[in-house]
């Protein structure tokens, strides 16, 4: 079997990046060729009916070793890598047994992983650890999830004497820019349920994540020279920042955590004549997502009165909603994973996603898919790692969850 940091290695190299601009399917060249890529190693190791859709998902299936009637599982991972920072000549480098300290990922540059501002490290200390050159992101969100559930299938088939029943493998494009799931077939990827390995540290069940909306604000002014400008001048961005000082202070993501929501402006550009803003809007609780929404809207509103009929242009659009709903009316989802996890010598834990991952949408759309850790951390930036020993310890407890799902009682 291949080993999964060297999978891992590979994958890295290939440059993901989507594009949230892009029209495509997927958004960029990149996660096509390295799409193409996975599927002919699907078909490689000896997957059946290994293929790449017209949407850009590779789809492949481990049949079932058992006569045993067994729920079919899915495993799904994301090819494509945040636009938040390059992706592009990624140079891992391996820490071996980390000592606990600062990282230095570039002497050159003076680029340094500082171990006090991300207290997760210190769970790794004596493991090995992949990081980059301080210069790209890593990749690990979400490479590491396709090297473990690959090499999860692989071991499998090395392994016979494991039953199980059809394991569905899928990995989906433009996770990060929230079309991981546009035109995902579930009944063609057919699955019963699913897990997603997206991220977050071993021992971690996630099943518990915002609701998501994104508001693009369109604000029209009237430019006048300004040495004549009493009365009528209508200055965008003056509106623009006006909007944003009537949202609430400590609802932003500066001041806010666990199941707490925010508004979250992520970018405001202009001139005198128009502005435009792009916000996140998120909650856990619907209600409140809800009352966020409406309060957009009443600000919009009251703009409007204020500096004439259409000066404020306001589109919400709903991104996803909270996989909670969907998933807790099937629970075995999250007591298997849980034993799963013990057995591999980790506490299971439940955080709420402070995100979304390609679950929560497929849960909506029938396929209820909590989220597992991989293993990496500090995602979409030059901070990002991965454990080798963590993706280790995600492949034996994908075997562990696909062997009890074929031996327990119906």
């Amino acid at each position: 079997m291949t080993d999964v940091s060297t999978r891992f290695l590979k994958y890295v190299s290939f440059d993901t990046m989507s594009n949230p601009e892009s029209p495509t399917y997927p958004s960029t060249p990149g996660q096509l060729a390295f799409a193409q890529a996975l599927r002919q190693e699907c078909e490689d190791i000896g997957l059946q009916n290994a293929r790449l859709t017209d949407k850009g998902f590779v789809f492949a299936t481990l049949p079932s070793n058992t006569e045993k009637k067994v729920p079919a599982l899915g495993l799904i991972a994301h090819m494509d890598t945040a636009p938040d920072l390059t992706g592009k000549d990624v140079r891992p480098q391996i820490v071996r047994d980390y000592d606990g300290g600062d990282i230095v990922l570039n002497q050159e540059k003076n680029i340094v992983l500082p171990a006090a501002q991300f207290p997760g490290l210190q769970a790794l200390k004596g493991k090995d650890i992949i990081t980059t050159d301080g210069t790209t992101l890593l990749g690990a969100d979400d490479k590491a999830g396709i090297a473990e559930i690959l090499c999860t299938v692989e071991y499998l088939m090395e392994h016979p004497e494991i039953p199980h029943g059809d394991i569905h493998v899928g990995f989906t494009p433009d996770e990060e820019v929230g079309r991981g799931t546009d035109g995902f077939d579930v009944k063609d990827f057919g699955a019963d349920y699913a897990y997603t390995l997206d991220g977050g540290s071993i021992g971690e069940i996630e099943y518990e994540n915002f609701n998501a909306c994104n508001a693009k604000i369109t604000v029209h002014g009237t430019s006048i020279h300004p040495g004549g400008a009493k009365g009528r001048m209508v200055h965008a961005l003056l509106i623009a920042m006006e909007l944003q000082q009537m949202l609430p202070t400590f609802q932003s993501p500066m001041c806010t955590e666990e199941r707490e929501g925010f508004f979250h402006l992520t970018t405001l550009s202009g001139d005198v004549e128009t502005a435009k803003m792009a916000y996140i809007i998120r909650d856990h609780d619907r209600t409140l997502f809800e009352q966020k929404k409406a309060l957009f809207q009443s600000i919009a509103a009251f703009l409007n009165g204020k500096y004439g009929p259409g000066t404020v242009d306001l589109q919400l659009e709903d991104n996803y909603y909270n996989m909670m709903e969907q998933v807790l009316p099937h629970r075995h989802l999250i007591d298997i994973a849980s034993q799963a996890i013990t057995e591999e010598g980790f506490t299971p834990i439940h955080p709420p996603v402070r995100g979304g991952t390609d679950g929560a949408r497929l849960s909506f759309l029938g396929l209820p898919c909590p989220n597992l850790g991989t293993g990496g951390g500090n995602g979409h930036g030059r901070y990002e790692y991965c454990c080798i020993q963590s993706m280790e310890s995600a492949v034996r407890i994908c075997v562990n969850i696909i062997r009890t799902y074929a031996t327990r009682e119906s």
